[in-house]
């Protein structure tokens, strides 16, 4: 495989965790992320053995890595209240031994928010559930991704500081890494869709966190301008980022071989081909071609068009 060329999807675990893989590649992914379990309930049900034999066993028939996994979005390690961080901690912890009993290497974590809070006491919160986790699971290999934000309310990592912070507080940074979201880059105020404004961008990152602490990325377009602070993501080329600054971010050198995953509404059973499509077409290209425009222009209710 190219090592540039790691494209995949979110997708569904729906009917088991096996059939993620399944709907991986039949899209045309390379890579999937998945929740291990409900993203929006506090109580996730349990994978059995069976279940787990039967991802094991898709896995190995299929040319899908099961690149990482999302954590639920209640989760708030951030919280000021002792309930909510305790219920969202006990959550976390559950998240990452799913993981680890599915042997996938990387949960893509949301910093949390502060509710208000002072943001220093709320990333000191964060790093006391990450050093907790890490004693209480020193046996687990999966990596906690912290995912910068778009800044929507008070929620932590919309500054690539707060998650320099956060690393700098925990006693073992060597766990953590960095998922970079592209739609949140914008709508957090960084202007990502110049050259000079993505370069900036990757240089902030090198200043605070160092490039080598980004381990994946999520390639989304975004439905609102930039400096929004509003996390809406778009199809590839129909937002606000546009296909010149999709075409950049698959072609950063730096950014090469590392997972680069789809989290584009799922509006037809065609969009996910039709965005990986696009990602294919703008790799290894000096600029957006005709065919990643016709793409990106196309229904979503058809295959890509070849």
């Amino acid at each position: 495989m190219n090592a540039i060329l790691r494209f995949g999807a979110h997708v569904s675990i729906q009917g088991g965790v096996q059939k993620a893989l399944i709907r991986g590649n039949e899209a045309g992914c390379q890579v999937i992320q998945i929740f291990t379990g409900s993203s929006r309930q506090w109580r996730s049900r349990k994978i059995g053995p069976a279940e787990v034999e039967k991802w094991h066993s898709a896995r190995a028939s299929l040319p899908v890595e099961p690149a990482m996994a999302h954590a639920s979005y209640l989760i708030n390690i951030a919280s000021p209240s002792k309930e909510t961080w305790d219920k969202s901690y006990t959550a976390l912890a559950g998240e990452l031994r799913r993981c680890h009993l599915l042997k996938i290497p990387a949960l893509v974590l949301h910093p949390g928010s502060s509710l208000g809070e002072p943001e220093s006491e709320a990333i000191a919160r964060i790093a006391q559930a990450l050093d907790r986790l890490f004693d209480e699971a020193s046996d687990l290999s999966t990596r906690v991704l912290l995912e910068n934000t778009a800044g929507q309310g008070s929620c932590i990592g919309h500054r690539f500081q707060h998650l320099r912070d956060i690393c700098a507080k925990v006693r073992h940074p060597e766990r953590l890494g960095l998922c970079l979201d592209t739609c949140h880059m914008l709508a957090a105020g960084m202007e990502i869709t110049t050259r000079e404004g993505w370069q900036g961008a990757l240089d902030e990152i090198d200043q605070t966190l160092g490039l080598d602490r980004i381990q994946a990325v999520h390639v989304n377009d975004s439905k609102k301008a930039l400096g929004s602070r509003v996390d809406r993501h778009e199809h590839l080329g129909r937002g606000f980022l546009g296909l010149s600054a999709l075409r950049r971010v698959v072609n950063e050198p730096c950014l090469a071989g590392l997972p680069m995953v789809l989290e584009t509404p799922k509006t037809t059973e065609y969009a996910d081909a039709i965005n990986l499509a696009i990602l294919r077409n703008l790799a290894g290209k000096k600029r957006v071609g005709s065919r990643a425009l016709r793409l990106a222009a196309q229904e979503l209710t058809r295959a890509p068009s070849v």
